[in-house]
């Protein structure tokens, strides 16, 4: 049989070093009585400062890498991108299987891109109402076509069916 006893601040001594504070709070705050590993909580602080680092380095890495393209070769990716977006939501809506975070990656480098565009604007001297003039002239001689991921799908299916039909 166990027995539980309750024990307010006034009638609990420690005859211990630790400094308790008086407060309302009436029981044992474990983080004083438990040593802290220093050592691995410096060594968690590095590695994911670190991991910051890394990240930065790579969004840097993909910064240069976008603004090598030339302003054609931005808007045919940018379309593209749009378009595995687009086919992401259908997954979403159909309830496949599919990575979330692919999201918030699409959208930011369509956001990298559109910004790296209007930064080529300005150099140029083309003022906003300009730009969204030309934009909506761009937007309207898009030709609608497939993904670059449904047309690797569909090359799949067709080269599968080729081999069962060979």
């Amino acid at each position: 049989m166990m027995s539980l006893s309750i024990a307010t601040p006034s009638s609990v001594t420690f005859t211990s070093k630790i400094n308790l504070s008086k407060s309302s709070f009436n029981g044992i705050r474990i983080a004083q009585f438990c040593p802290v590993n220093h050592a691995r909580t410096a060594n968690y602080m590095t590695s994911s400062s670190m991991g910051l680092v890394v990240k930065m380095a790579k969004r840097e890495e993909e910064l240069k890498e976008i603004r090598t393209k030339t302003t054609e070769e931005l808007q045919e990716e940018i379309v593209d991108l749009k378009g595995e977006l687009f086919m992401l939501r259908l997954q979403r809506s159909a309830r496949n299987e599919f990575k979330s975070s692919e999201f918030l990656r699409m959208r930011k480098r369509i956001a990298r891109m559109l910004t790296v565009k209007r930064e080529r604007e300005l150099e140029e001297g083309i003022n906003k109402r300009i730009s969204r003039k030309l934009d909506r002239k761009w937007k309207k001689s898009i030709v609608p076509r497939p993904p670059p991921s449904l047309k690797k799908l569909q090359e799949e299916e067709a080269a599968a069916e080729a081999k069962e039909s060979a």
